[in-house]
């Protein structure tokens, strides 16, 4: 018998395989990818044309923003992480970018990760 841990992770690979079929990153407009583990949460921005890692940025390099009133603990790290990366990625001139969840489903983190690069100027 499969454990309830094995059944979830199998199947947000599933959910990430068949998502990544339809999501490709250009230099004009990549591909922000989201991980997120039970402690932190881990967002880089990747062109899958050259196949390399522009931008990172995770919960634990800190930064300080204003969140939103109603997020708070994980959330607000995750909106924190959405804020700076999109500032990081404003000032290398990355105005646009397409958002996978890497199979996780978009509400609570993955939400407010996403919540915090619109915010921050880029659009998702």
């Amino acid at each position: 018998m499969i454990s309830v841990s094995k059944k979830r992770r199998s199947a947000r690979l599933q959910r990430k395989v068949r998502v990544r079929r339809k999501l490709h990153g250009t230099a004009e407009r990549p591909r922000v990818t989201v991980f997120r583990s039970h402690r932190n949460i881990y967002a880089q921005v990747v062109d899958d044309d050259q196949g390399r890692t522009l931008l990172s940025y995770d919960g634990s390099r800190g930064g300080e923003c204003e969140v939103p009133e109603g997020i708070g603990g994980k959330c607000a790290v995750a909106y924190a992480v959405g804020r700076n990366l999109a500032g990081i990625a404003k000032e290398k001139g990355i105005t646009a970018m397409v958002f996978d969840r890497n199979g996780y489903l978009y509400h609570g983190r993955v939400a407010a990760l996403a919540r915090g690069l619109r915010d921050g100027g880029i659009e998702v």
